[in-house]
């Protein structure tokens, strides 16, 4: 199973009620972050997952409103106690704007990797990179900056099969290690998992995607996502000319995106501090994708393998 928990709704700046976007994964007690904008770490807190075990941040693009949290989020951690190594994943400049931030936590207890992904308008979405059991996939999109939507996948493998590790007088000591995806030199030979494994099973996909114009090609990149989460810049269908010149979205076009990319359930987040009751316009969505939620700060869901 996978926990998820939108840490907060809100778009431009933190109000006081209302959180900067950002999305917390949890699976197998190891977590995962997409964006960390000012006060991530504080609706962190409350959520009160801890922060030890943040083994990966993804930022989606580099304004303040999606990265200005991180030297306190990294420091926060910091104390918890972590010393493995923590890996920040997104758009090229990265690099350079965590140099920038770093003047002001100099020294962390844990070393940092920082993944820049190579993708463009032409080469738009990555390859896939397997941490921590999180299977991430960044497609390129329509901002400002260059930005990303994320794709994190929990893939599961085929079920063990008993009769074909009996057939193949495979001793039971390595059964276990078939099963995680190990592969065993045994009597001179190699012993692969898929020998004793059938096929794979349906995993858990969530997708992600804020600060963009909606793309046709994300249609497949969320297809039959089991969540959805999608920024709702405006409620109002006559606030979509202000969207399209800022390159952000409507609540109808990201119900859109949902009922094109087949996907289970939508969530809409990032909503213009002028946005104050984004309730009052839940029906410009549910009209085109009827699974709709308006997000909140701390909403939260556990996504169960199927049977």
């Amino acid at each position: 199973m996978l926990d998820v928990c939108l840490l907060g709704v809100g778009g431009m700046m933190p109000l006081p009620d209302r959180f900067l976007t950002s999305m917390l994964f949890r699976l197998n007690g190891k977590m995962l972050l997409i964006d960390c904008g000012e006060g991530t770490q504080v609706t962190a807190k409350i959520l009160g997952w801890g922060f030890k075990n943040i083994d990966i941040i993804c930022f989606t693009h580099l304004h303040a409103d999606h990265i200005s949290g991180l030297p306190g989020l990294l420091l926060t951690i910091g104390n918890s106690g972590r010393e493995e190594k923590l890996i920040i994943i997104g758009p090229k400049g990265l690099k350079y704007t965590y140099e920038g931030l770093s003047t002001i936590f100099p020294e962390l207890p844990f070393e940092v990797e920082i993944i820049e992904l190579d993708i463009d308008e032409q080469n738009n979405i990555s390859e896939q990179i397997n941490i921590s059991g999180f299977s991430i996939k960044a497609m390129f999109m329509d901002h400002k900056i260059p930005c990303f939507s994320y794709c994190i996948e929990v893939k599961r493998s085929g079920k063990f099969l008993k009769e074909k590790a009996l057939d193949l007088n495979i001793p039971i000591q390595y059964w276990g290690m078939l099963q995680k995806g190990m592969e065993i030199e045994y009597n001179g030979e190699v012993l692969k998992p898929s020998m004793v494994l059938g096929e794979d099973r349906e995993g858990i996909k969530v997708c992600y995607c804020t600060d963009s114009r909606p793309l046709d090609r994300m249609h497949s990149f969320i297809d039959k996502a089991d969540l959805f989460v999608c920024e709702g810049m405006y409620g109002e269908e006559e606030k979509k000319q202000g969207a399209i010149e800022k390159k952000h979205m409507i609540f109808s076009e990201a119900a859109t995106m949902a009922q094109n990319g087949n996907v289970k359930e939508l969530w809409l987040t990032h909503f213009s501090p002028a946005l104050i009751e984004p309730e009052a316009f839940i029906d410009n969505a549910t009209n085109i994708f009827k699974n709709t939620i308006i997000g909140y700060d701390r909403i939260c869901k556990t996504i169960y393998f199927k049977n």
